[in-house]
């Protein structure tokens, strides 16, 4: 069996107090790019000895606010995606999308 193996690189340039002036992504099949730019990331990762999450949150100083709510915004719906995927429970993930609708709503992006 032969293995397969994907490498995803993060770079993140900090200024002299250590905030984030951006953010450097690669990925051996990121198609058409040799690394992406961005401005904020949310990593989680799941330590299942411990059941607990780990993660890495992190903006650089030119992400806006209003890049923000449209930022979680987004990342709650395919949250909810992921979760059904994962679950097969469209239920829950159908309230979690409501929780988006009503986010967006209140975050004053919705369209």
């Amino acid at each position: 069996m032969s293995e397969k193996s994907k490498k995803i690189n993060i770079e993140v340039l900090l200024d002299e107090n250590n905030v984030p002036e951006e953010i450097k992504w690669s990925a051996t099949d990121l198609q058409g790019f040799d690394e992406a730019i961005c401005r904020a990331m949310l990593l989680s990762l799941w330590d299942h000895r411990n059941k607990d999450t780990l993660r890495l949150d992190l903006w650089t100083k030119d992400m806006t606010v209003d890049e923000m709510k449209i930022f979680f915004h987004q990342t709650l719906v395919t949250m909810a995606d992921t979760l059904e995927n994962s679950t097969n429970d469209p239920r829950i993930s159908g309230d979690m999308r409501d929780f988006c609708d009503y986010f967006a709503e209140k975050m004053e992006i919705a369209e």
